[in-house]
């Protein structure tokens, strides 16, 4: 296909929304045009997650949903669902080429070899990840679909077991992108953004493959006078990578979002070993109070499973206690999905579906009522926010340093502006601000 128009749609975490954008960039290069609808596109590239079941099954009504909508439309499905299962992929109708995370760098190419007068369909490029060093990273620059807050992955890979996931396998050992390349492309969208977001598999490890073995507050501190960008915001740090250097910057640079997310899967140590995480909740309480003195009006969140193999009641009251006992602002709450070769695929004690919903709801229930309060707390302060690209009936949408979406009345603001807002009530889910 040596011309045409391409439409990419990343489904999952931050990561693949940043490998998305880096396809997006490369195929650009190469003479090919975005399209803003998947139904009119010569090419559309599906980039796929893996870590539930309902990622592989959402996966697959996408492609499913592309050929019935754009029967013309090749086909190209990536990301970690194409690394883990290319064969059960290569045989949906419609797909021409199922690209492993080991071969996204090879995508321009693949696509612009014109296909044999034969049926070309389904074939497969992936290979082993184990040995990957290369690192495909872009931000989300010039994505339709975020022109406010782009992402940059400075990391991929972990090197981490649990015994409960996927990634490992789908994503290859912890690499890093180099500090020059993560200033210079900083750089490059200060002039454009008032926000960026830095994202990673394991962001916490970044450095720790490089010569001398760099640590990402270091790497914070050369963005911060490097660049003249106003706000750094972070995803998500396992736990143990919270070091005191770390929340110490972030109590100490008004440029770094007040927002720490901090994955947790479990508040129950027997449940936490069986995992194979790699502390214990003492560790993790000590982290996120002390984070809390430094920043008592961050943002705090954490990833939580429910149903893992062998969580008794006991097991989840522990959990719901823990949560309940910490200063979280929200919560991402998730069913407990078997995933093939895992570890925990094979243990006993796999918690019937209907308890797994329950404990789910039980869960989202705290969530919602703990960002009620925080929410309530900021009534009447002034807040940080950068205006988003969503509208809404009262003004423009925003979204402050620590991780709350206000909604702007008065005068009319454009997108992609960091103001000072002061929070006067509630519209709904939003709060409802003024400029300062």
């Amino acid at each position: 296909m040596a011309s045409g128009s391409f439409y990419v749609q990343n489904l999952g975490c931050r990561a693949n929304q940043a490998d998305g954008a880096a396809l997006e960039l490369s195929l650009r290069a190469r003479g090919l045009v975005p399209t803003g609808s998947r139904d009119a596109a010569d090419l559309v590239v599906l980039n796929t997650c893996t870590v539930t079941a309902t990622a592989d099954q959402d996966a697959r009504q996408a492609i499913s949903r592309v050929h019935r909508d754009n029967p013309a439309a090749r086909i190209l499905v990536t990301g970690c669902y194409a690394q883990r299962a290319p064969q059960d992929l290569a045989t949906l109708p419609g797909v021409t080429w199922v690209v492993g995370n080991s071969h996204k760098l090879q995508i321009p190419d693949l696509v612009r070899i014109e296909p044999p007068s034969l049926p070309f369909h389904g074939q497969i490029w992936v290979g082993d990840l184990s040995a990957q060093t290369q690192f495909l990273s872009a931000p989300v620059e010039d994505s339709a679909r975020d022109r406010t807050r782009p992402i940059l992955k400075i990391q991929d890979g972990c090197n981490n077991r649990c015994s409960f996931c996927i990634i490992p396998s789908v994503r290859g050992r912890s690499r890093s992108a180099p500090a020059d390349d993560v200033a210079a492309q900083i750089g490059a969208l200060v002039p454009r953004y008032r926000e960026v977001v830095l994202s990673g598999i394991n962001l916490g490890r970044w450095g720790r493959d490089l010569p001398g073995r760099p640590r990402l507050a270091w790497l914070l501190r050369r963005l911060l006078a490097e660049t003249g960008l106003e706000r750094l915001r972070l995803s998500s740090i396992e736990p143990l990578d919270w070091t005191d250097e770390l929340l110490d910057l972030l109590a100490s640079q008004p440029r770094i979002a007040r927002h720490v997310h901090a994955p947790l899967q479990s508040g129950s140590d027997r449940i936490l070993r069986r995992m194979y995480r790699r502390y214990r909740t003492r560790h993790y309480a000590a982290r996120i109070r002390k984070a809390h003195r430094l920043l008592p009006q961050a943002a705090f969140g954490a990833d939580v499973m429910v149903g893992f193999p062998g969580e008794t009641d006991a097991d989840f009251e522990e959990t719901r206690q823990f949560l309940a006992d910490l200063p979280f602002t929200y919560l991402h709450v998730f069913t407990y999905s078997a995933r093939p070769t895992t570890v925990a695929a094979e243990l006993p004690g796999q918690v019937p579906a209907p308890v797994k919903r329950e404990r789910s709801g039980i869960l989202r229930e705290l969530a919602a009522e703990k960002g009620r309060r925080f929410a309530d707390s900021l009534i009447g302060r002034t807040l940080s926010v950068v205006t988003l690209q969503e509208q809404h009936p009262e003004g423009r949408v925003a979204l402050s340093d620590n991780y709350v979406k206000v909604v702007i009345g008065g005068d009319y603001l454009p997108a992609n502006r960091l103001v000072q807002v002061r929070a006067t009530g509630h519209c709904g889910d939003l709060l409802v601000a003024t400029p300062v």
